[in-house]
């Protein structure tokens, strides 16, 4: 199985926009070895809790995250899985709160925005 660890650059988001997403940083999420994670967009930063698994024979990942949005606590999870051009899509939940499908490429510094 093809594994989703590393970093994912954000590329897109259902409820905001390219300049919302990478307000404070380039928007990312991060699988690591040994069921962890890291996330960040906007002004929120998490830290995954993450199962691996297969759907339709590819890589997903599903999570619990908690963290904070310009100071104030949030949590919530979300899911990500591989899809057959490469990308991952998925989508993050806020405890009580807004969800959002995203889109995400590998992670370089040359990344350009919408993974193109």
């Amino acid at each position: 199985m093809v594994s989703l660890t590393g970093r994912w650059r954000i590329v897109e988001m259902d409820l905001w926009d390219e300049d919302a997403i990478d307000l404070v940083e380039p928007g990312f999420i991060e699988f690591t070895e040994g069921r962890a994670g890291e996330l960040g967009f906007i002004a929120v930063r998490g830290w995954l809790d993450c199962r691996s698994t297969e759907r339709d024979g590819r890589p997903l990942v599903e999570f619990s995250w908690i963290g904070d949005d310009d100071g104030d606590e949030v949590s919530g999870r979300g899911w990500a899985a591989l899809g057959e051009d490469g990308t991952l899509a998925g989508h993050l939940y806020f405890h009580q709160g807004n969800d959002s499908g995203f889109r995400a490429t590998p992670f370089t510094e040359a990344t350009p925005r919408n993974g193109r």
